[in-house]
């Protein structure tokens, strides 16, 4: 009879599980040595837990397959915790193996001693202690069940005794996903249809659920004559082909979504979870369609609620509605994005000679060079405001990141998983100095494992988006330098192709060499720390702040930065 361990590498094994990411340690050993004696699923060794998780998250985000990720006892599969975080706010099913304390010294606050199925309970769909091989693996089957099913992140704790205990069942049963059609009731579609059919504007905000709905959100649009609003998990699955796009909306967006939003008095909202309350329009009824029935109206009061597949749902919902309505909503929405999208574009300009690189036009240029199955992953921070605004999504291309949980340090670690998944494909992390520095130590791994991630680091010295965040709040900016090295110095030493580019002349050049190396490669670019990223529509409390920053600013002595702010940002203005 094999061990608990070995019967876990083979129920993996035979579910299609190829790479488990994590970091080994003495409670791990039984799992670890089940790998290596296995030979088929590969050990992806990291240099932090938490890139483990990250990485499981992005393969799972980009496979649409179960993922597993493992930790030791104690501080090590603490470290996980941030990455499943991540994972389970954006539904993506991975397993987490989080190895314990042995198990007669449970409760005796032993070496390392932690509890993790207490610690994991947040950041899962399940979490589970095996005390006794008996359990196993039975529990494993319904940690992955859980995961897969329920779209999150199962935790078996485990502890290292009972990983080496002989199992008493060594099944291995098939758990594969089902892909139920969700339809609302031909009464709720009814209703529904007769709200769209009165309306004179209707408005769609598109989110992450219109994955594989993209071609019938469109027809949906084209019978409503309705523009489409993204968020950001939403842009990649919507955008694209899509004569109906108007932009994004919320904190990263821009003016054309936010006022094709405002203008409407309906707003048919379509898997998404979109969280800023203050971005949907008071006046106007809203739709939600949401495959989760605990999501509806969350976010924002609804006036009909429907729980299907935005796929199935707008399928049943096309018969119901009426031809022949005016394009005056969609004409006047399209002509605004069109007008908003050339302001955004004349941003993205070349700087002066000897001037840090405005972003926009790092972003712009990269979208230009990468290929058309590119997949893009920005760190939290000013990066994700470029990448959504810059980057071009086409119907192969992908952008992926912590759009949900919100944590610096994603764009390396979700690239080693990405990249492991899909070695022949190119994957771009938009990283930021802050982020970056905080789990550099991922840059080994990269070279460890011969993944040729292409890493383009906005290196503007500080956490910008922080800054901008305390300048729109009326603070002076505190704490927020970043002291940095020469990131591609430092790369080139780790054994990765580096280019540093402090000149917007060298800045093609540079990325096309970088993105055509066969191996790991990194583009340093000295951007503009003062450059603005401002929400699509300016609150008047945001309008104070900014004046209590300025006059605060040049009360401690720094006028000078307010002086660097608008020679940065004078373009914006005329």
């Amino acid at each position: 009879m094999p061990t608990v361990a070995e019967n876990i590498v083979s129920v993996l094994r035979h579910h299609g599980v190829q790479r488990v990411y994590g970091l080994p340690g003495d409670s791990l050993n039984g799992f670890t040595d089940a790998i290596r004696r296995d030979g088929d699923i590969r050990w992806m060794h990291v240099r932090h837990e938490e890139a483990a998780a990250f990485a499981a998250s992005a393969e799972a985000e980009l496979t649409g397959e179960l993922t597993v990720c493992a930790g030791s006892c104690g501080p090590g599969n603490l470290h996980l915790i941030n990455g499943l975080y991540d994972a389970n706010r954006s539904r993506v099913p991975v397993l987490a193996i989080a190895a314990h304390i042995p198990t007669a010294e449970i409760g005796s606050t032993y070496f390392q001693e932690t509890h993790p199925q207490e610690l994991f309970r947040e950041c899962s769909v399940y979490v589970e202690y095996v005390a006794d091989p008996v359990q196993m693996p039975r529990l494993l089957e319904i940690a992955m069940r859980e995961a897969i099913e329920k779209r999150g992140v199962a935790v078996l704790v485990i502890p290292g005794d009972v990983l080496l205990a002989k199992a008493r069942n060594d099944r291995v049963a098939t758990i594969a996903r089902t892909t139920p059609r969700i339809t609302p009731s031909d009464d709720e579609l009814r209703r529904t249809a007769d709200v769209l059919n009165a309306a004179e504007k209707v408005t769609i905000l598109a989110g992450a659920g219109v994955a594989d709905a993209h071609d019938e959100v469109v027809e949906l649009a084209r019978r409503l004559q309705a523009p489409i609003v993204h968020a950001l998990r939403g842009k990649e699955h919507i955008e694209w082909e899509n004569p109906f796009d108007v932009g994004m909306t919320g904190l990263l967006g821009f003016s054309s979504g936010y006022r094709a939003m405002e203008d409407a008095d309906v707003v048919l909202m379509l898997g998404t979870d979109f969280p800023y309350q203050q971005f949907y329009p008071s006046r106007a009824k809203h739709i939600q369609v949401d495959i989760r029935g605990e999501q509806l109206g969350r976010r924002h009061p609804i006036d009909i609620g429907l729980v299907g597949t935005v796929r199935d749902t707008a399928r049943a919902l096309l018969p119901l509605l009426n031809e022949g309505r005016s394009t005056r909503h969609a004409d006047d929405a399209r002509s605004h994005y069109r007008t908003t999208r050339s302001k955004l574009d004349d941003l993205a300009v070349p700087s002066a000679a000897g001037k840090p690189l405005h972003p926009q036009f790092v972003a712009r240029t990269l979208d230009r060079l990468a290929d058309d199955d590119a997949v893009f992953i920005p760190d939290v921070g000013s990066p994700v405001v470029w990448a959504s605004r810059y980057l071009t999504m086409t119907r192969e291309r992908r952008l992926i990141g912590s759009f949900a949980h919100g944590t610096m340090a994603n764009a390396l670690s979700h690239a080693i998983g990405a990249q492991a998944a899909f070695p022949d494909r190119q994957i771009v992390a938009l990283a930021g100095d802050g982020g970056l520095a905080m789990l550099l130590g991922e840059l080994i791994t990269i070279v460890q494992n011969d993944l040729p991630v292409k890493t383009v680091v906005f290196d503007n010295s500080s956490l910008n988006f922080v800054e901008l965040e305390m300048k729109a709040a009326g603070f002076v900016t505190y704490g927020t330098d970043l002291r940095n090295p020469d990131f591609a110095a430092v790369a080139e030493a780790i054994g990765i192709r580096s280019f540093r580019v402090d000149e917007s002349t060298d800045l093609e050049t540079s990325l096309a060499a970088a993105l055509a190396h066969p191996g790991p490669a990194l583009v340093s670019v000295k951007t503009a720390r003062q450059e603005l990223s401002m929400p699509p529509s300016v609150t008047l409390e945001q309008a104070k702040g900014f004046t209590l920053y300025a006059i605060r600013t040049i009360l401690s002595g720094r006028g000078d930065e307010l002086i660097d702010l608008a020679a940065t940002n004078a373009r914006q203005l005329f």
